[in-house]
């Protein structure tokens, strides 16, 4: 008699944020040995590949084809195939792709595996001088200026610190739109292009920051401290 064969596992592998050298032996070894690695972007995953010297096969898993490719991913697990999901960089799923795939894997009984390593986010916390015992992530607003507007609005009366990312071209416009909310006087936290060379930590007023940072570009996490307004 045939013996039913186990079901493979889909390991949420973390890749660097910046700095090449902070990825894990464990994740490096992970991603040699799977069958498949889905990745964001194919240019993006065959130059993490490439840089770690791996040579396994590669598929794409994105907001594009997330919901009508999925089953084909399913099908490889159920067979016992092992797949591995890193994201452009840091760790997957957070703010990128892949929930919807762990989400019917957990409803299969599927097995899931986080390997940790690099976050924008842990990385950000480990550094603000803020009491973060408690905080509000906010994650990414409305890219529209008005509908981000009235979402600062809101998140005006949260009681804790909130932490927010967007994408680098947006990140002066976020600042300005925390000053004109939040007054100018809003003490900030900005951390800028953790890890590698270029990176940058600035703490101080609202406007102080939004002055230093006019006309820049960065991958960022910005932490509004909590004024006596929200307490």
């Amino acid at each position: 008699m045939n013996e039913k064969r186990p079901f493979g596992r889909l390991y949420i592998v973390a890749t660097p944020i910046g700095d090449p050298d902070d990825i894990s032996q464990r994740a490096i070894e992970t991603l040699k040995s799977v069958d498949l690695v889905l990745c964001e972007e194919r240019k993006n995953g065959s130059r993490l590949l490439k840089q770690l010297g791996v040579q396994t096969p590669l598929a794409e898993l994105n907001e594009h084809n997330e919901r009508t490719i999925i089953q084909d991913y399913l099908l490889m697990l159920m067979e016992g195939k092992n797949l591995a999901l890193v994201s452009d960089c840091g760790t997957p799923v957070f703010s990128d792709p892949g929930r919807e795939l762990i989400r019917v894997l957990q409803e299969m009984g599927i097995p899931i595996s986080p390997i940790p390593g690099a976050s924008s986010l842990m990385a950000a916390i480990s550094v603000c001088p803020f009491n973060l015992d408690r905080f509000h992530f906010a994650g990414f607003l409305p890219p529209k200026a008005e509908e981000r507007e009235r979402a600062l609005q809101k998140l005006s009366n949260t009681a804790t610190p909130l932490i927010l990312m967007d994408t680098p071209y947006r990140m002066v416009r976020l600042l300005e739109d925390v000053t004109r909310v939040f007054g100018k006087k809003q003490r900030v936290f900005l951390a800028c292009d953790l890890t590698p060379r270029s990176e940058r930590l600035l703490l101080g007023e609202a406007e102080q920051i939004l002055q230093q940072v006019q006309n820049q570009k960065a991958e960022f996490i910005l932490v509004l401290d909590t004024p006596s307004r929200r307490k």
